[in-house]
This record gives structure tokens, sequence and C-alpha cells, in this order.
């Protein structure tokens, strides 16, 4: 009877201290002047200009990016000089898509779709893709804003998908966009 008692206690203690321990607080920021609003990380923080030149050697990086201190997981938005319209997503979504799939022909598709946030039209990438020493799981949505392709990427490093991943879905749910 008691080593069931144990057991059953054991358990539970493991069960509230992992369920604990991936606990993640998010809190409503604003970004782009105010006019995007969305659950972020509360210990997430911008990422400084030489992590954003390291982790984004190519001159067309992300506009803002917020990261936790070791890198290891990021939202990013970047407002591109693409113009796009509403009803042209759906064909950038074809072409994003198209290009990933030339660009990592070893990436692992979890999702590729249209999908609406808060009323709006997304065009969404779910993929892991290789990086230097490991993988990074990159969930992208992107859709018309003031006219041009508005990108929000949340990506983290493969040993941190499992605890990341629902983190990072709520965030992509959250966004609202006043225009």
């Amino acid at each position: 009877m008691w080593r069931t008692v144990f057991g059953i206690f054991v358990v539970l203690f493991l069960g509230i201290t992992s369920t604990a321990a991936e606990t993640v607080r998010l809190e409503q920021r604003s970004i782009l002047n105010g006019k995007i609003e969305i659950l972020l990380p509360a210990a997430f923080k911008v990422m400084d200009k030489e992590m954003m030149q390291l982790k984004y050697p190519s001159e067309r990086r992300p506009t803002i990016v917020y990261t936790n201190p070791a890198g290891s997981v990021n939202v990013a938005f970047n407002h591109t000089k693409s113009k796009i319209s509403p009803e042209k997503i759906p064909a950038m979504h074809k072409y994003l898509e198209s290009t990933f799939k030339n660009l990592y022909p070893s990436a692992k598709w979890f999702d590729s779709n249209l999908i609406q946030i808060n009323g709006r039209r997304y065009l969404m990438l779910d993929v892991r893709t290789p990086a230097i020493d490991t993988e990074i799981r990159n969930m992208i949505v992107g859709t018309s804003f003031e006219g041009r392709l508005l990108l929000l990427t949340f990506n983290a490093v493969r040993a941190l998908e499992e605890t990341w991943v629902p983190v990072g879905t709520e965030i992509i749910q959250s966004i609202k966009i006043s225009q």
C-alpha cells in the first residue's frame, strides 16, 4: 500500500514540477509604432545588433527580433519592402513554400497553408530546417500590412521544440493588427 501511495506521490510531483518548469509567462506587447499587438514571453528582450548580425547575416534582416538570453528561441518581425495586397497572399504562400523547398530539400514539413488569425488572412509555413550545429523549427506567418508583406517568424532550436512550439502557436494566434 505505501508503495502505491509513494508511486502516486512521485507521479504527481514530477508532473507538477515538469509543468511548472515549462510554463512561459506571456505578456501583451505593442510593436511597429503601436500598430501590432501580440503576446510575447515576458523574459524576451529585443535582440541586440551584434547577435542580430550573427544570426541573420543577410542584409535583409528582420525589422525587430525578440529573443531569450541564449538566442535559441526567437520571435522575428519583418515588414519587408515587398508590395503585396491581401488578394496576393495565396500566390506569395506558393512562392515562399517553393523557395523553402528548394533551399532546404531535407527539411521536415509540419504544415503549409492559408489561415485566418483574428479575421485576417495569413500564409503559414511550419518547417524544421538544418542549421550549422542543430535544426531549427520555423513557424512563419505572413500577411499584407500597409501594402507590404509582414512576416512573423517564431523559431526554436530542435532541443527546445517540445516546450516552445505550443508557446509559438499561442504567440502567432495572438497577433492583432490595427489598420
